[in-house]
């Protein structure tokens, strides 16, 4: 038998709010519901709401009633904690967890179907199994940020904090093309990745060249990459909102299965995508001359030069380079989180200099590896950790590796003094 959760009769709910269990209330955008089954109130039971950067839970009161508020009207993850629900009760239709967005009004109703049932649960080797998938699916598309953002560092020496909002530049641009103007996804990608490219070369020719050829410092190249990532990402802000948006495509079931994982064909795309792109850039670096240009300058510039390397030339490349493989990155994440928002690269910028610094200052192949082991214990902490803490495993990892191999996994020691 099923039943409707959340708000069957929103006027009985609103004829008593002060009995809900509220969270957030001040907040100016609200949901609700009303949990019953077989026509009596659930109390107790967990409910969930998650987006945008904000996440609250509240438990039913003893009418059934909850009440979660949000800070801004976008889409949100609703979530119903079947492990609260009384012995015998499941979300038999619909799961429990639900997309919601708000209408015309300030208040939405979610709804879910419950009634008679088992609860079916995955065992361990199955989460196991479906964690380490999904790590390597985020930590292929972190490795296309990490070893632009280490190939600029290995050329330059400059540990560029802006390298986040040349991600997020992808996402937006992506965004702008195909969902804004309409246009198709493939050619609002190709736009997407264009532009990103002129960015990292236009960042390059206004800002780091000049400050280069002037002698300025490492540290205050530093310091001025950090107030170039918050002027930018405030910039994104003022242009866009503040509200996640998704990019066409992104909200696709998950149709395609191995056992207990399921996956999209947006993911399986995204993984393949990484692997061919990833396999590019080692070819470039390895059978190229610019390839191994790059590298000799990333080894020692000085010396490079006196061979007769345009130095310059390949800081340039680097950074167009660097720009769309940052640019690419931010549109595979926005499938991935999914939703395009306007800090969106800020919020895994520590992953990505946990992955160069891991793998090893300044090494391309030291950043693709960082980047995977950071991805699959972003995923596997989950399985002990609540989500919000999935970061703590990768940078524990990071400082432990540090403690017993300063240069990194792939990186070379260097003599002091």
């Amino acid at each position: 038998m099923c039943l409707l959760l959340a708000a069957l009769g929103l006027s009985l709910f609103s004829a008593s709010p002060a009995h809900a269990d509220t969270v957030g209330g001040d907040l100016p955008y609200q949901f609700v519901g009303n949990v019953q089954n077989n026509q009596k109130p659930l109390a107790d039971v967990e409910i969930t709401v998650q987006g945008n950067g904000y996440k609250a839970t509240a438990k039913t009161d003893e009418k059934g009633q909850w009440k979660i508020g949000v800070p801004t009207k976008a889409a949100y993850k609703v979530t119903l904690d079947e492990d609260t629900l009384p012995k015998g009760v499941v979300v038999v239709k619909g799961g429990a967890t639900t997309t919601a967005e708000f209408g015309l009004t300030n208040t939405k109703a979610v709804n879910f179907f419950l009634g008679k049932g088992e609860r079916v649960t995955t065992d361990f080797f199955s989460q196991l199994f479906g964690r380490i998938v999904n790590g390597l699916q985020f930590g292929l598309m972190l490795a296309l940020a990490a070893i632009g953002l280490s190939l600029i560092f290995g050329t330059t020496g400059l540990s560029n904090f802006a390298h986040s909002e040349m991600i997020t530049f992808g996402a937006l641009m992506t965004l702008t093309f195909s969902s804004i103007l309409g246009w198709p996804l493939w050619i609002g990608i190709i736009i997407a990745l264009v532009l990103s490219a002129c960015l990292g070369w236009s960042m390059d020719a206004v800002i780091w060249k000049p400050l280069r050829r002037k002698g300025v410092g490492l540290v205050q190249m530093m310091i001025v990459s950090i107030g170039l990532s918050l002027a930018i990402r405030y910039v994104f802000q003022y242009f866009y909102g503040g509200a996640t948006r998704q990019l066409p495509g992104a909200t696709l079931p998950s149709t395609i299965r191995f056992g207990a994982v399921a996956l999209s064909w947006v993911d399986i795309a995204s993984m393949i995508i990484s692997l061919v792109v990833l396999g590019g850039v080692a070819y470039f670096l390895l059978r190229t001359r610019i390839g191994k240009a790059t590298r000799a300058v990333s080894d020692n510039p000085s010396l490079a030069a006196a061979s007769g390397i345009d130095v310059d030339r390949v800081i340039r490349i680097v950074w167009v380079l660097g720009g769309a493989l940052a640019g690419l990155s931010g549109i595979l994440y926005a499938y991935y989180r999914p939703g395009v928002s306007w800090d969106m690269g800020f919020q895994i910028l520590l992953l990505v200099f946990a992955a160069v610094t891991l793998g090893g200052l300044g090494t391309a192949f030291g950043a693709l590896v960082g980047s995977l082991v950071v991805g699959l214990f972003v995923e596997l902490t989950t399985l002990w950790l609540p989500s919000d803490l999935k970061y703590v495993g990768a940078l524990v990892v990071l400082i432990l590796v540090l403690l017993f191999r300063p240069q990194g996994i792939l990186g070379r020691k260097e003599r002091i003094g």
